[in-house]
């Protein structure tokens, strides 16, 4: 169809940058693929399995039942909302205090992410995010004419962010330091002790605390942090200061779609202080008035039972961790790892991994992304550094026999792609975490 608008855009959404997946899946486009050799997909982080028949049966069910239609509160079914306070309980330790009243059901994470967001920031505000980031995260702020402020991450430092690096970057303008873990896409777990001084030094600015804990359950050593315990509880981290009470300071996302294995269902939530939820459903109710009523009903009384089928998941999802390691080519050097990423720094020098990546899905037929998806875009003919060889691999949503056949084909790469040099030492350094 010919000819442009007769209207201007907004200003906002033309900054905004488009999602990069569909690029990936167009050079895997370009792949020729045989029988025996298919192509494999690491690129996006999707479940490798379907969920278990107990809650295949019960969507079905509750998508058929005439209840299911009608609309539900801002803040979602209250028995899902009870279930998942219960279930916070048991992930991150008894102690934690967390209501149904802290609790908010949005249409998959991304929109909690966005409500929490317009609940606490104007556009000319500021939040801090990690570079590396998670390109949703940052496409919300741009949308909304909120300026993401950038803390650089170090392969040599695991690319953990850095506490005494964030506080320099405050000003009167912050509203928000963003955190996500396990990353999304280095796959980096934060530590108890780095996430209590992010809490502390947000709770001693006045500035929110976000953390995206989409990936949280595939964390298999244990709760994920213990920031909703009370400061006098025996397992309060050390550095989180006296009088602490998490309401004050911490905002909590989670999606669903990963540990129950049900993206196309779009449910997440926001865990935040009643202070706050109330404002975060004045933008829900204009994004989305409610969440999707019949997964909600369906969850809401199997969530106890789902957690064997959750913790089987994790459990093969690290293996598949552990195997990707061992497989993987000498000169292919893992940065980070951890939820459903590995984060590997490609054996080119000199050459930007979007080039890798387009070359390894289009002639090698591994469609994988590029760290160049997830930070600010360079200027074009730029010298190529060490933050721009790292390629994202995603271990979860392919099995362990297309893990091997990956590792092969990185290794093949190597032989095929002779006009491009390899490192010549296989030594190497790395804040490596897992």
């Amino acid at each position: 169809m010919a000819g442009g608008l007769a209207f201007r855009l907004s200003e906002g959404i033309k900054n905004t940058g488009k999602p990069p997946i569909p690029q990936a899946y167009a050079w895997g486009d370009a792949y020729r693929a045989t029988k025996d050799r298919p192509l494999l997909d690491m690129s996006q982080g999707v479940p490798g399995v379907p969920p278990p028949p107990l809650l295949l049966d019960a969507l079905a069910k509750a998508s058929s039942a005439p209840s299911s239609c009608g609309y539900l509160p801002n803040a979602g079914e209250p028995a899902l909302r009870q279930a998942m306070a219960e279930e916070m309980k048991v992930r991150y330790g008894a102690d934690a205090d967390i209501t149904p009243d802290d609790i908010a059901i949005t249409a998959g994470c991304n929109m909690a992410f966005v409500a929490a967001t317009m609940a606490l920031a104007d556009a000319g505000d500021e939040v801090i995010l990690p570079v590396p980031w998670y390109f949703n995260h940052e496409m919300t702020l741009t949308m909304l004419g909120i300026k993401p402020v950038l803390l650089h991450t170090y392969a040599k430092e695991g690319f953990m962010p850095s506490p005494e690096r964030c506080a320099e970057l405050i000003t009167p303008k912050t509203k928000a330091i963003v955190l996500c873990s396990p990353n999304n896409p280095t796959g980096a777990i934060y530590p108890h002790s780095l996430l209590a001084s992010f809490a502390k030094l947000a709770h001693e600015r006045n500035v929110a605390l976000i953390i995206d804990e989409t990936y949280r359950d595939f964390i298999t050593s244990g709760a994920p942090h213990h920031l909703f315990s009370p400061a006098a509880s025996e397992s309060a981290p050390s550095s989180i200061p006296a009088g602490w009470s998490w309401r004050n300071t911490f905002i909590h996302l989670f999606s669903f779609s990963k540990s129950y294995c049900i993206p196309g269902h779009r449910l997440g939530l926001v865990c935040a202080s009643p202070a706050l939820i109330p404002f975060i459903n004045t933008a829900l109710d204009n994004l989305q008035i409610c969440a999707p009523r019949p997964p909600q009903v369906a969850l809401a009384p199997l969530v106890p039972a789902l957690r064997s089928f959750v913790r089987e998941t994790a459990e093969a999802v690290a293996h598949r961790h552990t195997l990707f390691r061992e497989r993987l080519p000498e000169r292919w050097k893992i940065g980070s790892q951890g939820g459903y990423y590995a984060f590997v720094r490609h054996p080119f020098p000199g050459v930007h991994a979007n080039e890798v990546c387009k070359r390894l899905a289009m002639e090698m037929g591994v469609v994988t992304l590029p760290a160049g998806f997830f930070g600010p875009k360079g200027e074009e003919g730029e010298t190529v550094m060490d933050e721009d060889r790292w390629v994202r691999f995603s271990v979860a949503n392919v099995d362990d026999r297309k893990v091997e056949l990956v590792c092969k084909r990185l290794a093949e790469s190597e032989l095929v792609f002779l006009d491009w040099k390899l490192d010549s030492s296989l030594n190497w350094i790395c804040g490596y975490n897992f």
